[in-house]
């Protein structure tokens, strides 16, 4: 009898289950005894990580030639509701069609999304980068600001959310208003977050250098504050003042995509479901979790994996190929990921590199830039469309590190 995996999810995660899925049954030998569907609304692999950016040509690799080269069927369409106890999902396909998939195993990995906070105006006045045809949205409304009169409104933008993502799009802001204004535009770029410092969640060791690119960049911040609502020409913060702006960005917190509220329990403040070693669902038979959905130790000190791409990539090998191996008699594989770094982009200033849960900075300003455009451009793409490149980068225990 053929078994079914079902795989919710395009994504970092989902792309690599279902590769990583694939190439253990051809390892088993069983690669006719198992069936791979992924379920997503498109079959592509949206480069999330890099939607801050200005140029957002190539950040939708299509995975359809990938996928039939390894042989997983994509449906096109979203699932609605996860039947764990009677081992189906309820799909709604992009046509409005509906039907059950039934599965022998399940691998949850449809990622996570901007928090969306019940702020006035947020929903009318802001944009996000969170997904691309957000992105897209922003780069329209940026690419218009020269057809409204010159205002200090016009020329400034508030990013909410001095977290990576804020800090990341506010970094690259100045030199993409001044690309689209005018080199001498007048332009003002302000971060507003509720720390007591931009980034400040990220540790005192990087702090001193993001200070540094922010200054050097000319962004403002605001810090131990909130924006309290959004208006067409600007925002209020928590003391009552007001700062005019017609560019709003939200970059204020993720949580893990609402499905995962729909099986097993003790979810964390993010959403996210505990899985064990192997990223099963304690208590759920037959499913999966990862990526962003999952909350995952990466090693035996305390640490979880965060809900960044950087993680979700050997969350993704790791669940694809478990989910297949409990099915043909593989010995299962661990999950564990105990190297942790990150790559800021700093905009006109670099990038910084840091090293550990300390993030011991290790790289910065050019040295820094070389590898995060390696990152982003390179490393965080799909392999090419054939199976022996797939299955290459497909092993559970292959990590991508600097």
């Amino acid at each position: 009898m053929k078994h079914s995996i079902v795989i919710a999810g395009s994504g970092f995660a989902g792309m690599w289950a279902a590769l990583a899925a694939a190439r253990a049954a051809h390892v088993a030998g069983k690669s006719d005894d198992i069936s791979i569907t992924v379920v997503s609304p498109v079959a592509e692999l949206h480069m999330r990580p890099r939607l801050y950016e200005a140029a957002l040509e190539g950040m939708a690799p299509e995975l359809g030639p990938l996928f039939t080269a390894v042989g997983v069927r994509h449906v096109a369409g979203k699932i609605e509701a996860i039947h764990a106890a009677d081992r189906h999902v309820a799909v709604v396909r992009n046509d409005g069609a509906r039907e059950n998939l039934s599965y022998d195993r399940f691998i949850l990995a449809t990622g996570s999304q901007v928090v969306s906070p019940p702020v006035p105006g947020l929903a009318e006045y802001s944009f996000n980068v969170d997904q691309l045809h957000e992105a897209q949205k922003l780069e329209r409304h940026l690419r218009d600001l020269p057809n409204r009169p010159e205002s200090e409104a016009r020329n400034t933008v508030v990013i909410v959310g001095g977290g990576f993502t804020g800090i990341e799009t506010a970094t690259e802001m100045p030199e993409r208003l001044r690309a689209i204004l005018g080199q001498d535009a007048k332009v003002r770029v302000v971060v507003v977050d509720h720390a007591p410092a931009v980034g400040f969640e990220l540790g005192p060791v990087p702090r001193p250098v993001i200070e540094e690119a922010l200054r050097e960049c000319g962004v403002e911040s605001v810090a131990s504050s909130g924006v309290t609502a959004i208006e067409a020409g600007g925002v209020v913060i928590a003391d009552g003042s007001r700062i005019p702006a017609a560019t709003v960005i939200w970059t204020a917190g993720m949580r893990a995509n609402p499905l995962a509220a729909q099986i097993g329990e003790g979810h964390d403040r993010f959403g996210r479901l505990p899985v064990d070693p192997y990223l099963r669902a304690p208590g759920v038979p037959a499913v999966y979790v990862t990526g962003d959905v999952a909350r995952a130790a990466t090693d035996d000190l305390g640490n979880v994996a965060a809900m960044s791409c950087q993680h979700a990539l050997s969350l993704g090998r790791v669940a694809g190929y478990n989910a297949v191996a409990e099915l043909v008699g593989l010995p299962l594989h661990p999950y564990s990921q105990p190297k942790y770094v990150t790559c800021l982009d700093l905009g006109a200033w670099g990038a910084l590199y840091t090293e550990g849960w300390d993030r011991q900075v290790r790289l910065t300003r050019e040295e820094g830039k070389a590898l995060k455009v390696a990152i982003n451009t390179q490393w965080i793409y799909p392999p090419a469309p054939n199976r022996e490149a797939a299955f290459e980068y497909a092993k559970p225990d292959h990590v991508i590190v600097p």
